[in-house]
């Protein structure tokens, strides 16, 4: 059956920037230098993305994310637009209140008049919200607004009485924290931060020097530039290098294509053609081979589980019908969020859910090849030796080479097997191509929340990234929602999306311990029960052979047990040893702890959502649920990392 792979995602690089206001001193007596200083600086990345166009490969256009506000983000969303760039905002508040908090409103009527849509009567307040209003259309909006009621009202009091310093504080801190979470948002999707700031304040939650330090902590590249001197971009890559910032280098050409490069095309390009290789070039096989199934037998045989000779063929799932099949859940349930954007289950639709069909399934069969591989080595060294000492026990010497010849072809097929292995990369390309169906496997629900993994938080291969940076760009195709997020919003998707895939994922791991600690346990048994029968009988052929010397039975009893014992004294430890090795191989113990911890860890996220959802709407909100989808996130990047650590060194090798 010929299926063909789905499209790559398009390379993309992905910029946020955040900045000073129109107020600030530094910005205000150099914004033209300001601005010049940015559209040079865009049209430098712009030329870099460009170089790395190929015949065989383009790029998306660039995307850039801003939160809007007057000052340094219009000015980098005026000269990104100019370059046909994508502009994403994310949002801290619904548009109403964002262009009422944004527009600086002196008076409470004004502020009134804004959060109801209308115009204000202050002409400047009524310029600045024009603007803000005007780019918001132009922006793709993913708005936190599942508190903008109850931050309306503290803002509504801030204004009513100017000098109530109470107030004036909770209003700073409740919309400050909402500021910090959309610079999140912004930072998670972004390849590199670029920020205008004089380097004065740094603790104000969601100010500019805030969204730099939490840039840094990321392993976001800074791009840094002092209003005060225009002239130089300064870069930041720890933020243990902030402590002065005249002292960083300065940005060069260089450092900026390395920048450029490393998001584009990591490695010098070879990620590109490696993904190419492992994933588009690999053949796709509708279902399971029976004969490469030998590991999965073993599990069915000693998992307890029942039926051990049941049927174990995999029908694996094709790329243009997961959408109609296992992935209909999921897009269902997004399409059915309150304010979704019906384009966006399009997009997983497109981008996620065929390249994650595509690499599980061809996972899945290099999964069974090379553990079934290593397992029939096993098994094959056990039998070769006692086909070559099978001619004793049958009196047949004079075909001796008969069964020699036999042990020979076996120990043939065990070096055939390890080298088709090695030629074919079985052990790696499983790893690999695993790695990104499990990033895949997830991201649907990340996506529906705005949650991402940042570019300096992914994990990075001992001998290639290239399943990372192919599940990163997967991600970035789809990018961040068109959504208002409310509380409503969010109530459902931990309901439907979030709490779902926790309990599905748990509950697998959990009959997944179960199973393979049971098999553990039972080849552990089997292997300890051929050593004592082989124990048993030697000792039964040493009592005989002692009762001949002595003359209680024929003297030549022994003699015609020889042959039998030696057959059976020598086949049974070697058995035993070759079941041990299977054991040993499959660390079944191991992968059953890793299952355990990974199900306890979910266990622990759906308690945290189902007292979420108990303590009613109105205690949901974007911060919790994110922390939530943060965790699930970790957890399923530990789970591949105890998974790799175990059979990372495991290669497909003759059973020695």
């Amino acid at each position: 059956m010929s299926v063909i792979p789905p499209p790559n995602p398009l390379p993309r690089l992905t910029i946020g920037v955040t900045g000073h206001r129109d107020s600030n001193p530094g910005l205000a007596a150099n914004r033209a230098a300001v601005t010049a200083a940015v559209i040079e600086l865009f049209g430098k990345l712009e030329g870099l993305v460009r170089q790395h166009d190929s015949a065989a490969t383009s790029h998306a256009p660039t995307r850039l994310h801003n939160l809007l506000v007057s000052g340094v983000d219009i000015i980098a969303a005026e000269a990104a637009t100019t370059l046909g760039w994508e502009l994403v905002a994310p949002l801290p508040f619904g548009e109403a209140l964002n262009i009422a908090v944004n527009a600086l409103p002196g008076s409470l009527a004004d502020a009134e008049a804004l959060l109801a849509g209308q115009d204000p009567a202050d002409p400047d307040v009524h310029a600045r919200a024009i603007q803000i209003r005007q780019w918001t259309a132009k922006a793709k909006v993913f708005a936190l607004a599942d508190r903008d009621d109850y931050l309306a009202d503290l803002y509504r009091a801030r204004l009513a009485a100017p000098g109530d310093i109470s107030a004036d504080r909770t209003f700073s801190i409740e919309s400050s924290d909402q500021a910090a979470l959309a610079g999140r948002v912004m930072i998670e999707q972004s390849d590199l931060l670029i920020a205008v700031w004089d380097g004065a304040i740094r603790n104000l939650p969601g100010g500019t020097g805030h969204t730099v330090l939490m840039a840094l902590e990321e392993g976001t590249p800074v791009l840094l530039l002092d209003p005060h001197a225009p002239q130089t971009w300064r870069l930041a890559l720890a933020r243990e290098s902030m402590a002065k910032v005249t002292s960083l280098p300065v940005l060069d050409d260089d450092s900026l294509a390395e920048l450029v490069r490393d998001a584009l095309r990591p490695d010098s390009g070879e990620d590109l053609i490696l993904a190419s290789q492992r994933l588009d070039h690999a053949r796709w096989r509708p279902h399971s081979s029976r004969l490469l199934s030998i590991y999965r037998r073993i599990e069915a045989m000693f998992g307890g589980q029942g039926r051990p000779f049941r049927s174990l063929r995999q029908t694996y799932e094709q790329p243009d019908r997961i959408v109609a099949g296992s992935g209909a859940h999921v897009l269902q349930a997004a399409a059915a969020l309150p304010g979704s954007d019906p384009d966006y289950s399009d997009a997983i639709a497109r981008q996620i859910l065929p390249r994650f069909a595509w690499s599980d399934g061809i996972s899945a069969w290099l999964s069974d090849a090379y553990r079934s591989g290593m397992i029939i080595n096993f098994a094959l060294s056990a039998f070769a030796i006692m086909i070559g000492l099978a001619y004793q026990p049958l009196h047949l010497e004079k075909y001796k080479w008969l069964f020699a010849s036999g042990e020979f072809l076996l120990l043939v097929l065990i070096l055939f097997i390890t080298w088709l292995g090695s030629r074919l990369d079985w052990h790696a390309r499983w790893f690999e191509t695993r790695r990104v169906a499990e990033y895949l496997r997830h991201a649907p629900i990340l996506l529906l929340l705005g949650v991402a993994r940042p570019p300096g938080r992914w994990p990075r291969g001992a001998d290639t990234n290239w399943p990372e940076y192919h599940a990163r760009h997967c991600l970035r195709a789809a990018g961040l929602p068109r959504t208002y997020v409310t509380r409503a919003y969010l109530r459902q998707a931990l309901e439907t999306v979030l709490r779902p895939h926790v309990i599905g994922q748990r509950d697998y791991h959990r009959i997944k311990a179960q199973r393979l600690e049971t098999v553990h346990l039972n080849l552990d048994k089997l292997s300890e029960t051929m050593f004592l029968l082989a124990v048993m009988s030697v000792a039964i052929f040493l009592s005989v052979t002692l009762l001949g010397k002595l003359g209680w039975i024929e003297p030549a009893i022994p003699k015609q047990l020889s042959y039998l014992s030696t057959f059976i004294g020598v086949s049974l430890p070697t058995l035993g040893a070759s079941i041990a090795g299977m054991r040993f191989f499959g660390d079944f113990e191991r992968f059953a702890a890793i299952s355990e911890v990974t199900a306890e860890k979910l266990d622990g996220v759906e308690t945290r959502i189902r007292l979420l959802l108990e303590n009613g709407e109105s205690a949901i909100d974007y911060a919790a649920v994110a922390e939530l989808a943060h965790r699930l996130d970790e957890i399923v990047v530990d789970e591949i990392e105890s998974w790799q650590a175990v059979f990372g060194g495991k290669h497909l090798a003759l059973p020695a």
